[in-house]
């Protein structure tokens, strides 16, 4: 899977994020300490970071419409991971979202000739329907994170303001990367700081 270009350390994948698509997706919405930062904004940003992530033919455009339906996607892979990482019930609604993206295009691969390629097995993916492919694929995946060996160790950074999910690495881990265990800790040592100059 390619990097995005956009990438900085302040949105560098979280651990888990390049073996799962959809954990990636989840944490597509970012909550920085100068903001939000949703890397699915519009539908440019949403047809590039398809495109980044394999998920849609370079050339593709998907519109405001699906870029709408990929945030209420994207809301219903963030409440299903809160929920399984806190071991709290999956929400009905959002279980009817992903059920709902799973069904919505062909998920077995069709038998196809070309003079070129011979037989060969390829998924339908008419330039109509990018969205509805692209969020096929991301509800798969987070079906397969969910409820996989992985789901266990799934879990939200700690660190405040992020408000990213994470595969937990080691028991320890408390934070999605190094920088957020730093901020975390910068901001624990200056509240110690402080209540000791004030005694």
């Amino acid at each position: 899977m390619r990097v995005m270009s956009q990438r900085t350390d302040t949105n560098s994948p979280a651990p888990g994020a390049e073996q799962y698509p959809a954990l990636d997706f989840a944490n597509s919405l970012l909550s920085l300490p100068t903001g939000p930062l949703d890397l699915l904004g519009s539908p440019e940003a949403a047809t590039a970071w398809l495109i980044d992530h394999e998920l849609a033919p370079a050339g593709g455009r998907i519109y405001r419409p699906c870029t709408d339906r990929l945030h209420e996607l994207r809301a219903a892979v963030r409440e299903l991971i809160e929920a399984r990482s806190t071991g709290q019930p999956a929400p009905a609604k959002a279980l009817t979202t992903i059920n709902a993206a799973l069904t919505t295009t062909p998920s077995t691969a069709l038998l196809h000739w070309d003079p070129e390629r011979g037989l060969h097995r390829a998924l339908p993916h008419p330039a109509d329907r990018i969205a509805d492919h692209a969020m096929a694929q991301l509800a798969a995946d987070a079906a397969e994170l969910l409820t996989g060996p992985d789901a266990d160790r799934l879990a939200a950074c700690g660190g405040t303001p992020c408000s990213r999910f994470y595969v937990r690495t080691h028991a320890s881990r408390h934070w999605c990367s190094t920088r957020c265990g730093d901020r975390v800790r910068a901001a624990r040592a200056y509240a110690k700081k402080r209540a000791t100059s004030k005694s």
